[in-house]
């Protein structure tokens, strides 16, 4: 397993952006922009795994920690 570096508030920002996305996502593909959905799905997903895992690869490549560790 892969060393934690998202932590604390960024943690919360990236779970209210997940979920933020994910209704944007609903929304546009129910008025059938579908790159658009798809856009914001693929953001959500993104956000939500790294709220969920607390490790994000950007951060890891560019040393950055939150976790405050």
């Amino acid at each position: 397993m892969t060393e934690k570096n998202v932590g604390g508030r960024d943690r919360l920002l990236r779970g209210l952006l997940a979920a933020l996305l994910t209704v944007v996502a609903v929304s546009t593909l129910r008025n059938g922009k579908r790159k658009t959905g798809l856009l914001a799905l693929g953001g959500a997903l993104g956000f939500g795994f790294n709220a969920v895992t607390c490790f994000c690869g950007l951060n890891e490549t560019l040393g950055i920690d939150t976790t405050g560790e």
